[in-house]
Order: C-alpha cells, then structure tokens, then sequence
C-alpha cells in the first residue's frame, strides 16, 4: 500500500471517529438533558462541516443522531421529522456550500440563522401537519407564540454548544502545535 493511501485512510478513519463522537454527543445530550431543544445537533452539524475532511458527511452527524435518538424516544409524525433532520442539517449543509460560512467569525451568525429557520419551518410543520393548532392565520400566530420559549432554548444551546466546541478545538489543536514545534526546537537543538 502506497503512503498517500495509508495517509487518506487514517485521514478518513479520523473522519469517522469525529463523526461518531459528535453523533454520540448529541444523541447522550437529546436523551439526557431536561432542557427541551438545548442541544448540540445543529451545532455539531456546522463543526462537522468546518472540521471534516469530506464536508459532506458532516450532513450525518445531525441526521444520525436524530434518528438513533427518536428510535430510542418514539417517532412523530412523518412529514415533521423531515422538517425537523431538514433543518438540524441545514447548518451542514450551508457551511459545505459556501467556504465563508465556515470562517471563525460566521460561527454565531450561522447558528443564530439555523435556529431562527428551524423554529420557522418546523413550527410551521407542526401547525400545517398536525391537529394541535386551528387551520387558520390565528391557528399559525398561536403556534410560532407557543413555540418562543423553545427558541430562546435553541438560539442559548446552538451558541452554548457551538463555543465549546469550536473553543476546545481550537484549544487542542493549538496545544498539539505547540508540542509539535517545542519537540521540533528540542530535537534540532540537541
């Protein structure tokens, strides 16, 4: 086997592994925290997009995690979940598009729009889709006024999250850099 081949494959290993950590996390953060849409999915969506190798698998963190954890939580109605994987993965997918949504400083911008889309499309899939509101202007005003709490919830966690996690790898990997040179001066020194 060539180095570039064992280089791509340990490259893509790694790949999979953040993908798996990242699906983990929101999955333990969906079943485990009592704050309802304080979670890290649309967040480690724009991470996975900003660090993966591949941009486009950063697309399954969201999706996976979903799906793992309404297995474990019960499903809803069909065409709501669609809305709901359709816009935890919209961070993904826009930061995939445009290289400029994953510059440092686009980080809050990009979460702050995901979480005023997602409570848009999905709010008004719970209303178009389901009996819990009246088919009516009144009936859509009723659902986005109930759904504001959950909002604040979305924008405080996708920011929350979306710090940590671009803080901690910013952290480590200016750790690991830092090792590397002060290894690289003491070897030339010595």
């Amino acid at each position: 086997m060539s180095l570039s081949r064992i280089r791509d494959a340990r490259l893509l290993r790694n790949d999979l592994l953040m993908i798996g950590f990242l699906v983990g996390l929101d999955v333990a953060a969906r079943l485990l925290l009592d704050a309802p849409d304080v979670t890290p999915v649309a967040a480690t969506a724009l991470f996975a997009a900003n660090i993966l190798r591949v941009h486009a698998l950063a697309v399954l963190v969201p999706i996976a995690a979903m799906a793992i954890a309404d297995a474990m939580l019960g499903f809803y109605d069909f065409r709501v979940t669609m809305a709901v994987y359709a816009s935890l993965a919209l961070p993904a997918i826009a930061a995939c598009l445009s290289s400029r949504l994953r510059r440092p400083l686009m980080m809050a911008p990009v979460l702050m729009s995901s979480s005023l889309l997602f409570f848009l499309v999905t709010n008004f899939a719970v209303w178009a889709f389901t009996p819990m509101y009246a088919a009516s202007a009144a009936g859509l005003i009723k659902c986005y006024v109930a759904a504001l709490p959950f909002l604040r919830n979305m924008m405080t966690g996708d920011l929350c999250w979306g710090l940590t996690l671009f803080g901690t790898y910013w952290l480590v990997r200016n750790i690991v850099s830092a090792n590397a040179e002060k290894q690289t001066a003491d070897t030339v020194g010595a």
